[in-house]
């Protein structure tokens, strides 16, 4: 058998998995990905986090004493959170430090309801990293109008972030300005540019399940031939912006002062349509510098099958443009469907936050000693 997600790392791509649990830490899981499956890194959402605390597994003894401290819900879930996020960091560590701190990297998310205020997400970002207080995590920031100057603060502050639902290859330019003046305050202050790392989320899938589904609803033929293009299409365009802004002359003199290019990371890349190969969102997303983060059963998909046919993005500018074109004339607007996503994106997460919240409210009652 072929070894695809090492095929796939001499390619330049970093593997990481979207996902953690206390159960995957503790168990020896995550180790094991790492060691035997080319894992570099970790990303997390609340979503993530909701479906892991919800489960309960190995949370609750913390839970218990939290219970016993009578502390808040959200001090509860940030005390939760962050011990998972410190654990994943310490296990990635010698990832890290082999790769120059580019890898073995662990991401946690800003309070998904601070999504539309730069002040308080400024804030949170630099409690985050203050409370986890390991070199190896990025912390998490949606590319929402809002998040854009906070990326630029929070980078010119020296902390390492991960730009997080990005859908549309404008909102991408913006969010590489943003790192770029982040970079430029970072220097201003006399911080160390080499140890400001950051990656930038663009979401793969949800484009195609959204613009299918409207494909869908028109029901022509000339429709149909254009399902299934647009995700992969627009994240080829994402890599070529990224080209052209690491190639400016406005980069190269951070690069002089060794500052990091922000790499482009590709993001929900869990196919949804049955009708796709399993492993569209990986092995057509081939190029050097770019992060692929996987559910569990994709990274599986990729190691049993996944033919990885060398750089996939190279050359297909042209036709990637068409297929947004094509879309496009449909009568399907691209400016309309990536604003739903990154609107729906927002509100997803927060909704699995305020799950969160519930559902530890809950076990942090159920768990309260009794008075006496």
């Amino acid at each position: 058998m072929t070894d695809a997600l090492k095929r796939l790392s001499d390619e330049g791509v970093a593997i990481w998995l979207d996902d953690l649990s206390r159960k995957r830490i503790t168990s020896g899981n995550l180790a094991e990905l790492i060691d035997q499956q080319h894992v570099v890194g970790v990303t997390t959402n609340p979503s993530i986090f909701q479906k892991a605390i919800s489960s309960g597994d190995g949370y609750e003894q913390q839970l218990a004493d939290l219970a016993a401290r009578k502390v808040t819900v959200e001090e509860a879930i940030r005390m939760i959170t962050t011990a998972d996020v410190r654990d994943a960091a310490d296990i990635l560590r010698p990832v890290f430090d082999a790769t120059g701190g580019q890898d073995g990297r662990v991401s946690i998310e800003v309070d998904p309801r601070l999504a539309h205020n730069t002040r308080a997400t400024i804030a949170e970002a630099k409690q985050l990293a203050w409370l986890v207080d390991r070199p190896n995590t990025l912390i998490k920031i949606p590319a929402t109008k809002a998040g854009l100057p906070a990326i630029t603060e929070v980078i010119g502050l020296g902390i390492s972030v991960n730009v997080t639902l990005i859908f549309s290859l404008e909102r991408y330019r913006e969010v590489m300005d943003a790192y770029l003046s982040g970079l430029e305050k970072a220097k201003e202050r006399g911080l160390d540019l080499s140890k400001i790392q950051s990656v930038a989320s663009f979401f793969v899938s949800r484009v195609d399940t959204e613009i299918d589904k409207r494909i869908d609803a028109l029901g022509t033929d000339e429709a149909k031939a254009a399902r299934g293009k647009a995700g992969v299409a627009n994240a080829r365009l994402a890599y070529q912006a990224y080209e052209e802004v690491f190639s400016s002359d406005r980069w190269l003199a951070l690069d002089k002062a060794q500052a990091n290019k922000q790499r482009p990371l590709w993001a929900s890349t869990g196919v949804k349509d049955p009708a796709y190969k399993d492993t569209l969102y990986v092995v057509e997303l081939v190029a050097p510098n770019t992060v692929n983060t996987m559910p569990e059963a994709t990274l599986e998909a990729t190691e049993d099958h996944g033919e990885i046919r060398g750089n996939t993005i190279a050359g297909t500018y042209e036709q990637a443009r068409a297929e947004l074109d094509a879309v496009e004339k449909l009568g399907i607007s691209y400016d309309d469907v990536v604003q739903l996503l990154e609107d729906e994106g927002v509100d997803k997460f927060e909704t699995s936050w305020n799950d969160l919240l519930k559902s530890t409210e809950a076990e942090l009652q159920r768990l309260a000693p009794s008075e006496g």
